[in-house]
Order: C-alpha cells, then sequence, then structure tokens
C-alpha cells in the first residue's frame, strides 16, 4: 500500500492505491495486457480513496476511448516513448498503452542506435518491443528510415575511406662522403670535417664527440610518407654509443622516450632509421646527436620514403557505397520489424533553413563533414537530392515486403519542421513533387508542431490563426496529415516561460482548452479520410508543464489537459 499527498495551491489530497500511477489510467471495463507487470492488469482494478478526498478526473475513461471511430475511423493518438523506456515496462509504458493508439519510439529509432562502425547490426531491443506491442495490440509508428541526424556516421566513415593501392618506395637523396671533399651541411654543434683516406677505404666524415649535425639535409618531404634512411657509421670509443635522431622536426622516440641506437665501437654497422616527418614540415633533414664516448664517422648516407598507400575514394565509389548502406540499413531494419510497423517517416527534416536552390524553394541540407545520403545518391540524370527520398522509398519498400510485411499497408510520411512558414511549406511540396515524379511512394506528411500558448492575447490570436492557417495548407496537399511532437509550453504576458512548478491552475486550464482547440481544429480542418492522427511529444509534464500527468513524488496526476484531450477527442 501507497500514500502519497498532492498539493496544488489551495487543493490538497490524499489518496491510498494498488498501485497510484496505474490509478490515473483507470479502464472501465476490459482491458489486459499480457506479460505485464500486475499494474497493468486492469481489469480487477479498483482506487480506494479516502472518503473525505476526490482524485482529480477520476471519472474519465483512457484518453483513446473518446474517439468515435464510426466518424473518425483513421483518427489515432499516439505517444513518443523511448525504445529503452518502452521495454523496462513501467509508469511510461502503462500510461502509453492504456491511453493511446500506439508509440513512437523517435530518435532512439534511428541508424546510429543501432548499427556499429563495423556495420554490425543489433535489433535486439526492437525486437522485444515490436513482440510485445504486437501482443497487447498497440501500433508502432516507425521514424524515420533516412534523417541528417543521429545517423550512423561512424559506419559511413569506415566505408568511405581512403581505400588502399599499391605503392613503390621512392628514393629521395643520397650523401657518399666517402667521396667528398669538404662538409658543406649543417652543424648545430661542434664542428664536423672530412678525414680523407680513412682506414684505407676512402674519405669519411668525422663527427666529434657531443656533436649534434645534419648527416643529409635539403630535400623535399611528403607530409604523408613514411621514410626510412640509412647510414654505414663507425665509432672510434671505447664502449657502445646510444644515438639519439631528429628527423624532419620529430625526434625519433620509443614510447615517450628518446629512441637509442646503439653504435658498437670498432666496426662498421649499418643503421636503419624509420620516420614520419613532423606535422607542418616541409624540408628533410635527419640530425645524430650525443656520441658521448668518442668520435663517429660516416661514409653513406640514403633516403627514401614510401608514399601514403591510400587514396580518396571518387564520388562514383562513394555513390555505391551509400547505396550499399542504404540497402543493408534497410534490409537489417525491415527484417527486425517483420511487417509489424506499418507506417514510416521516409525521411525526416530534409530542408536547409536558408538556401535556396530556386527564388522561393528551399535546398536540400548538405554537408562537406559528414556524410548526408542526398549527397550520394545521384545518377546520370539526376541529383541525389532529387533522388534521396525516392530511393529511400524504393529500397525500404522491397525490404519491407521481403521480410514478410503486406505492401498494400505500408504508408510513408514526410517529416519535416516549421511548416506554418509558407515557404518551408512551399519547398516541401516541391520537393515531395520531385520525389514522386522519380518513384518515389509518399503517402503523407508528419508535420511536427513547435506551439505556445502566450497570455498576450494579441500573440496567442495571431498563434491560433497560424494554426488554422497551417492545417487548412496541410489539408490542401491530399495527403495523408500527422503531427507530432504536440506538446505547448506556456508563456506569460511578457514572453517568460512557466514552469511546471509555478503554473496555477487557472493558467493550467488556459493551456488544456489551446491543447483542445488545436485538437478539434485538427478534426475539423483535416478530412476524416486523410486524418493520421496526433503524437503527444511527453505525456507527463517535464521541466514545462506539457502533460496530461504531472509529476508528483514520481508519481502521476491527471491534470487538465487531461481532460481536455477527452473533451476534445469525443467532440465536446
Amino acid at each position: 500500500m501507497k500514500q502519497i499527498k498532492y498539493n496544488n495551491e489551495k487543493r490538497s489530497m490524499k489518496m491510498t492505491v494498488k498501485w497510484l500511477g496505474a490509478a490515473f489510467f483507470i479502464l472501465h471495463s476490459s482491458f489486459f495486457i499480457s506479460s505485464c507487470a500486475d499494474y497493468n492488469e486492469t481489469n480487477d482494478f479498483t482506487v480506494q480513496p479516502e472518503a473525505s478526498y476526490e482524485m482529480p478526473y477520476s471519472e474519465l475513461g483512457a484518453v483513446k476511448s473518446y474517439i468515435n471511430r464510426a466518424d473518425y475511423p483513421n483518427m489515432t493518438v499516439d505517444a513518443a516513448v523511448k525504445l529503452a523506456v518502452f521495454n523496462k515496462q513501467a509508469l511510461d509504458h502503462a500510461a502509453a498503452v492504456t491511453n493511446f493508439d500506439g508509440v513512437a519510439f523517435g530518435n532512439t529509432f534511428m541508424p546510429g542506435t543501432y548499427v556499429s562502425k563495423k556495420g554490425y547490426m543489433n535489433f535486439m531491443a526492437l525486437k522485444d518491443a515490436l513482440e510485445h506491442a504486437s501482443e497487447i495490440g498497440t501500433e508502432v509508428y516507425g521514424s524515420p528510415i533516412a534523417a541528417n541526424e543521429q545517423q550512423c556516421d561512424d559506419w559511413f566513415a569506415t566505408l568511405t575511406a581512403p581505400v588502399e593501392v599499391q605503392v613503390l618506395p621512392i628514393d629521395d637523396k643520397e650523401v657518399d662522403y666517402s667521396t667528398a671533399t669538404e662538409f658543406t651541411g649543417t652543424a648545430i654543434s661542434k664542428t664536423p670535417t672530412i678525414v680523407k683516406n680513412y682506414d684505407s677505404n676512402g674519405n669519411a666524415l668525422m663527427i666529434p664527440r657531443r656533436a649534434q649535425v645534419y648527416i643529409v639535409e635539403d630535400f623535399d618531404v611528403d607530409p604523408n610518407g613514411y621514410y626510412t634512411i640509412t647510414f654505414t657509421v663507425k665509432s672510434d670509443a671505447k664502449k657502445d654509443e646510444n644515438l639519439n635522431c631528429t628527423f624532419a622536426d620529430s625526434l625519433i622516440k620509443s614510447g615517450n622516450a628518446a629512441k637509442d641506437f646503439t653504435i658498437r665501437p670498432g666496426v662498421w654497422q649499418t643503421v636503419k632509421v624509420e620516420a614520419v616527418p613532423a606535422a607542418g614540415a616541409t624540408k628533410g633533414y635527419l640530425m645524430i646527436e650525443r656520441n658521448l664516448n668518442g668520435a663517429l664517422y660516416i661514409r653513406n648516407v640514403k633516403v627514401s620514403h614510401t608514399p601514403d598507400n591510400h587514396r580518396d575514394q571518387t564520388k562514383a565509389e562513394k555513390n555505391d557505397t551509400i547505396r550499399y548502406a542504404l540497402n543493408k540499413w534497410c534490409d537489417g531494419l525491415m527484417e527486425a520489424n517483420a511487417g509489424r510497423i506499418k507506417s514510416f517517416d521516409l525521411v525526416d527534416k530534409a530542408l536547409d533553413t536558408n538556401k535556396e536552390i530556386e527564388p522561393g524553394i528551399l535546398d536540400l541540407k548538405h554537408s562537406a563533414e559528414k556524410i548526408f545520403w542526398q549527397d550520394y545518391l545521384e545518377d546520370a540524370t539526376h541529383t541525389g537530392s532529387e533522388l534521396y527520398a525516392a530511393t529511400v522509398s524504393k529500397v525500404a519498400s522491397a525490404a519491407f515486403e521481403k521480410h514478410g510485411g503486406n505492401p498494400a499497408e505500408l504508408k510513408f510520411f514526410i517529416g519535416e519542421t516549421g511548416l506554418e512558414d509558407q515557404k518551408r511549406l512551399e519547398s516541401l511540396k516541391y520537393w515531395m513533387n520531385k520525389w514522386e515524379a522519380n518513384g518515389a511512394k509518399i503517402d503523407g506528411i508528419n508535420a511536427e508542431l513547435n506551439l505556445v500558448y502566450s497570455e498576450d492575447a494579441t500573440m496567442q490570436a495571431a498563434s491560433e490563426a497560424t494554426l488554422n492557417t497551417l492545417l487548412d495548407n496541410l489539408a490542401k496537399t491530399g495527403k495523408l496529415i500527422r503531427l507530432s511532437n504536440f506538446d505547448i509550453k506556456y508563456q506569460d504576458a511578457e514572453g517568460n516561460n512557466v514552469g511546471a512548478q509555478y503554473i496555477t491552475t487557472a493558467q493550467r486550464q488556459k493551456l488544456a482548452d489551446f491543447y483542445a482547440f488545436v485538437i478539434k481544429a485538427y478534426m475539423t480542418k483535416i478530412p476524416k479520410e486523410k486524418q493520421a492522427g496526433l503524437c503527444k511529444g511527453n505525456m507527463a509534464d517535464t521541466s514545462a508543464p506539457v502533460g496530461l500527468w504531472e509529476v508528483v513524488s514520481n508519481d502521476w496526476v491527471r491534470t487538465a489537459t487531461y481532460k481536455a484531450f477527452c473533451d476534445a477527442l469525443g467532440g465536446k
């Protein structure tokens, strides 16, 4: 048994319930969810409030039960729930499945969640959710198949990385001190000299103790090349020398310390130095130092390098690679789906906010840093932008049918935000026409709302007029219309956001009335056969009072917005 005290201005309530969360999701009759926690088993659920207290809106049933399905056969009301949260089957899950027709997993349903850097796809969590949703009769909205954000960027980077090619070493410079008559190079400390006919085998460069000398220099370096420098050397010391070498401003290291090149006394030997130039270095050299015990004699120095054995992929190769990625992503997604999700956002928020392709028509987003699908799906006669949704549509449709989906049930929507801006709406229509002309299946528009209720009467009137115009314009497209992100923030007359913990009962009612206004406007202005429903962004209050429930001591309490939803959906 659980007890809670709830305060809101002058109202107070105390109640004891079997499970408090379920108290606010009452169903009046016959809803049973198999394999769920007991608080979702509502057949025998009863609330037991103390006689002197009244639970708010306890007389109301589930939100979805107020839709007259005979009059509004296509109308639905969904809730956005994170996939991981849904799979926990806790409070959010209970609210969603008992009050809404379906759920949308939103951004937690995107490729970045499922695809590893090497292209491995893990759909276990999604399969669990879909199997459970099928068991309990909850629809799932698939959003989106392709977008610009939260994509599998690491996989794209791997797929489009430079490819290996065969390269041959290049000789850069050779210095033969056995024939030199004087040293003309660079000495940082001490003065090297040429010893004539050293050990009767020709001249040699003599480097005094504790010297710092460039034994080869003045050649161009390839910043991406891998260099090999060899030199023959002999020491007149009585014990080993441990030289350090610096190549083109880069000290040769072993781990974090300077690397030692051991020179044994009294014998000629060949030293091999492997190195890359320091960043920004343009001229090559090899400096040796730390011959602490005796002089060194140098005869021959050779420098060669192997160029970077990679080249950037061509645009045609990247195009082919990205098409491969799209096919693999859609195949994996639809295999996990197994025909259960029947409505998807095809592409999401593709429009640029500023750049125009022609006067009054916004271009699609493009990127020089990341891989955007639309930048690589071109063919001989069409740009990638023109083929973007068309290509995704064809690939996803084929994968849906391949893995058991009924093509007649499949619906694709284009997700976009800011469509109250006439320019954005006209731009979306322009691109939809392009995509459909190239073979895209586009059934509807999923319009993301960004709504605010304002206590400033002028601003609020303008917001209501803008909404009405948006719905009129959406209706004229002849497409199915879905409204998502259905959260409304509350602002006072000065334009300040009012938080959930500060909103008054009177303000909450005004907010609820605006929710009802939006619902009724949608159900009135969008033809019944074109209604694809509403999707609530947050079921419960966040820091903003956006919920049908407010959160009290970790439990959910119905608000005036809950009643507004029920009344508006029921035609009141």
